[in-house]
């Protein structure tokens, strides 16, 4: 068996994170790594270094033609018999079988116009996934997406879960601070506007701050402007890129996590919050409710108003702050790397 880790960087971030935690626990199946460093106890294939994200499209499309011309060409060579890609790419039209994880459909979901994103999504995708003889995603909802968006049965799909670092992640008892915690990108489907309207209204929002984790984007003015138009500068930190190691910090010492977005494949952060015994506010839709469960305060993600009454009811209950928080750890035990990756050699096991 092959794993395919071409878009593997040497600081992995989001499905880098995701391949990077599994593969140990797919030693047993003696797979053989395609990739461009270097892994101690497993046989590796060493691969050009020009096909990761970060070399940004043309890095892309590197990648792409490698997987349709040369990884056919590998597979026959390695005498191989499956090819797993933890992403969702493989080689088209070759006589090689794969499996394939889909992390989320979100580029379909919230598609921008002339996005090289929702071309990869709406033509290359689904070709790659009625091909795959397995596919396996990160959510029931992410699961569903693929059966709506493209008609495959779900009787090919098996959803299993993410996980979190509990090494980096985990509860620090520190001090609270009066700030609430937003961590993840500018996106608009992330529904940061709501949730900065919604701050604005707190009845005694004088003695809080909600903070903003996340490299700025195209999208950031409008969210400075917006805070701007409310009167609320000086309430609202747009902190930028936090690093994987602050993090957990941040997190212990907030609030709570406010994630009001309105899809996720998965929704990590909340995960990671959950870890750290942090108090979780986030969307009843899509995964959310599948990662969070009964440990955190489950709101309509288009509601202003809900937004704002949880955030008050967390701020000033402490009652509610000590049951989220014991409710949230029990509910981050659940999930480990161990699992996700034992529940994907099962599956791999199936079809070799």
């Amino acid at each position: 068996m092959l794993i395919n880790l071409s878009f593997l960087t040497p600081e992995p971030t989001g499905i880098g994170t995701y391949a990077a935690n599994i593969f140990p626990h797919l030693q047993q199946l003696e797979p053989t790594l395609l990739t461009s460093q270097k892994f101690d106890n497993y046989t590796c294939y060493q691969i050009p270094e020009n096909l990761t994200p970060d070399r940004g499209t043309k890095g892309q499309i590197n990648r792409l033609l490698w997987t349709q011309f040369d990884l056919p060409k590998i597979s026959k060579q390695l005498q191989s018999n499956l090819i797993f890609s933890p992403l969702p790419e493989a080689p088209l039209y070759a006589s090689c079988r794969s499996i394939v994880t889909v992390h989320d459909l979100i580029p379909l979901r919230f598609f921008k116009k002339f996005s090289r994103l929702t071309a990869y999504f709406r033509y290359y995708i689904p070709q790659v996934l009625r091909q795959a003889e397995h596919i396996i995603c990160d959510s029931q909802a992410t699961l569903e997406d693929v059966v709506k968006f493209f008609g495959i049965s779900d009787k090919k799909m098996t959803a299993v879960p993410l996980a979190c670092d509990r090494n980096n992640f985990k509860y620090l008892d520190l001090p609270p601070k009066n700030y609430f915690l937003y961590t993840g990108r500018h996106d608009p489907y992330k529904n940061i506007e709501r949730l900065i309207a919604a701050f604005a209204t707190l009845p005694d929002r004088s003695n809080y701050e909600l903070w903003l984790a996340g490299p700025p984007n195209a999208y950031t003015p409008q969210l400075i402007e917006q805070v701007a138009e409310l009167e609320i500068k000086s309430s609202v930190k747009f902190l930028g890129y936090v690093s994987y190691t602050e993090l957990p910090v941040l997190m212990n010492q907030a609030i709570a996590l406010v994630f009001p977005t309105l899809w996720e494949g998965f929704g990590l952060p909340i995960l990671e919050a959950m870890a750290c015994g942090t108090p979780v506010i986030t969307s009843n839709i899509s995964s959310m409710p599948e990662v969070a469960g009964n440990a955190a305060l489950l709101i309509n993600p288009y509601s202003i108003g809900e937004i704002a009454e949880a955030m008050q009811t967390v701020a000033t209950n402490s009652q509610v702050r000590s049951n989220l928080k014991t409710a949230s750890l029990a509910r981050a035990d659940r999930f480990s790397w161990e699992k996700t990756g034992t529940a994907t050699a099962n599956i791999l096991q199936q079809y070799l």
